[in-house]
């Protein structure tokens, strides 16, 4: 096919992704196939008529006008628009950047929650390093070299996590009691702070991922003590549902109304104070639906219970 001197050939524009219109003195010369599926108007229709007619857009015939670039929101997608100008003849080139916006935010999704889960081992880090600054016995300074070692470790998987796209889960058999007591070690100065007591029902052997079952008790535990009263009991119950172990974390703080949008992303309760992500919640049903459990939020006994269940092998207590 030999094309005209300056025209395009109708099979290499109508090939184009994105929507294209032609103009000339307010006209239009000619759109290509994916303008009249933008727009709803054939080619031979739109030939010749005013722009306006076409676009029905003042915004989109006064960028033609003069050129440049916008976005604009339409239906439910976000469209580019860029306009060229060479004298009487005009270009406007329409894409649907929908799909970049989505992908933009999941990326901030997955950053805010990355940033959420090294703040815990960066701040138990800190702490190990604060008090070996002191003198102590031998075995107490063991200890703390051997939680530290312990977070290390945590922060090296997450890195790695990052570095690969969120690899499969590590799944292991281990008892829930092991998630209990370290979560219980990390949290230590906070419930002493607090004045508070923290307190487990029987154990249960479970299936999961023992770095990312401990970040939703601490997530749970923490809460609890922000939102509830200094010097509360905070009570972590458990119990077999079936060939699930559910664990309930039950503090003193004041009735919520609506728990469910709690766990939606960057939501955070009435009252929260700090420089808080609202990411907890959300952090916490993403790991739990991630190995098929459930979480919520409800009332039991005048106390919040924040809940959520996990693969079980069969009870302990």
């Amino acid at each position: 096919m030999t094309a005209t001197p300056g025209t395009v050939p109708d099979f290499w524009i109508d090939a184009l992704p994105q929507a294209v219109l032609l103009t000339r003195n307010g006209s239009v010369v000619r759109i290509n196939a994916a303008a009249s599926r933008l727009w709803g108007v054939t080619g031979a229709r739109a030939a010749g008529r005013p722009v306006l007619e076409v676009v029905r857009r003042h915004t989109l015939e006064a960028l033609i006008e003069r050129g440049g670039e916008l976005e604009l929101e339409v239906g439910g997608r976000t469209l580019r628009c860029t306009a060229t100008r060479d004298g009487e003849v005009s270009a406007l080139i329409v894409e649907d950047i929908t799909e970049h916006h989505r992908r933009e935010a999941e990326l901030r999704e997955a950053t805010a929650v990355l940033s959420h889960e090294f703040r815990t081992p960066v701040t138990a880090l800190r702490g190990v390093l604060e008090a070996l600054e002191y003198d102590m016995p031998r075995e107490l300074s063991q200890n703390f070299v051997r939680q530290g070692l312990q977070e290390t470790g945590r922060l090296a998987r997450l890195v790695e996590d990052l570095a690969v796209g969120f690899r499969p889960t590590r799944a292991r058999t281990l008892p829930l009691a092991e998630a209990f007591a370290r979560a219980e070690r990390l949290l230590d100065s906070e419930l002493t702070a607090r004045g508070s007591r923290l307190s487990f029902g029987p154990d249960h052997l479970v299936r999961a991922d023992p770095d990312k079952l401990l970040q939703v008790l601490l997530n749970l535990i923490e809460n609890a003590l922000k939102y509830g009263p200094p010097g509360q009991d905070i009570e972590v119950q458990t119990a077999g549902r079936g060939t699930w172990a559910e664990v309930c974390v039950l503090d003193h703080g004041p009735p919520i109304p609506d728990t469910d949008s709690l766990f939606q992303a960057h939501t955070r309760g009435e009252g929260a104070s700090g420089q808080g992500s609202g990411m907890g919640l959300y952090i916490v049903r993403s790991v739990v639906h991630g190995w098929g459990g459930q979480a919520w939020a409800t009332r039991v006994d005048g106390r919040n219970a924040f809940c959520f269940t996990l693969p079980g092998v069969g009870g302990m207590g």
